[in-house]
């Protein structure tokens, strides 16, 4: 059995201020056994794109992530920032970012779909696109609880994605997330099942709770679910945190009684009868 921490939180717009409470909330999570925790999207700034841009730094490299990479060393745990905005030739990612125990970046990955859409809040518009650049590459990372894939909030609506990172050997996917109040109450669990259900993974969904600055407010619902679908803890619509125990045993399982990858026919070549 594998310890998972999610944290959920109401993020604002002082790096300083999320990171505080990131660290009192890591301290907690480490002393009831979480060997891995994981954060929501935007856990260290929900902010402006002026804000993000001036925050962003190169990967690995800059005071905010050797701060993280220090929270992660010293508590002896795997940390997942669920996103963060980093520099490179042309613009600005939004990536998560996987430390080990040992304080060093073992995997990152940028997101690969914007969420720009419009929805019936209080912020109404989203274009994510004006902010940050999209990612090419699917990932995967090793961790102590198992084979991690890795997924940024919109994502969830791409089911393809999910697919490929059980082909390529996810047992656990994540979901850290910024879901709006809106969106969330109509299909956060919902997807959240669906894609445990798809892949046969267990799926790990931190998300984003409250009021935010700009009129944007989230849904929070924070769960863990097991690879048959089953929702086997959920956190409601205030800042908090859970250690969830993760048997990656039931992965093998699910799949062996129902070997769904081996029966698809989508990825071959179909014969007419």
């Amino acid at each position: 059995m594998n310890g998972i921490g999610i944290i959920q939180m109401t993020s604002g717009p002082c790096l300083k201020t999320n990171l505080a409470y990131i660290a009192d909330q890591v301290e907690v999570l480490a002393n009831q056994g979480a060997q891995l925790i994981v954060t929501p999207e935007n856990a260290l700034m929900f902010a402006s794109r002026a804000d993000y841009h001036a925050a962003a730094e190169m990967l690995n490299d800059g005071d905010t992530q050797s701060s993280l990479a220090k929270l992660a060393k010293t508590h002896s745990v795997w940390l997942v920032i669920g996103s963060f905005p980093i520099l490179h030739e042309s613009g600005v990612y939004t990536t998560q970012l996987v430390f080990d125990n040992h304080g060093t970046l073992a995997c990152h990955y940028n997101k690969l779909h914007m969420f720009d859409v419009d929805v019936a809040d209080q912020h109404q518009r989203y274009r994510e696109s004006d902010t940050f650049t999209p990612g090419g590459e699917i990932k995967l990372s090793d961790s102590p609880i198992g084979s991690l894939g890795l997924t940024i909030c919109y994502d969830l609506r791409f089911p393809h994605l999910y697919a490929e990172l059980a082909n390529m050997g996810a047992q656990v996917i994540l979901v850290p997330a910024a879901f709006t109040e809106v969106t969330g109450k109509a299909h956060w669990e919902i997807l959240l099942r669906a894609r445990a259900i798809e892949t046969q993974c267990w799926v790990v969904a931190a998300n984003q709770v409250g009021q935010h600055p700009g009129g944007r407010s989230t849904w929070g619902h924070s769960m863990v679910i097991n690879p048959w679908g089953e929702v086997v803890a959920q956190l409601e619509s205030k800042p908090d945190s859970v250690v969830v125990e993760l048997d990656i045993n039931l992965v093998k399982q699910v799949r062996d009684k129902m070997p769904i990858r081996h029966h698809t026919r989508f990825g071959q070549q179909l014969i007419e009868n």
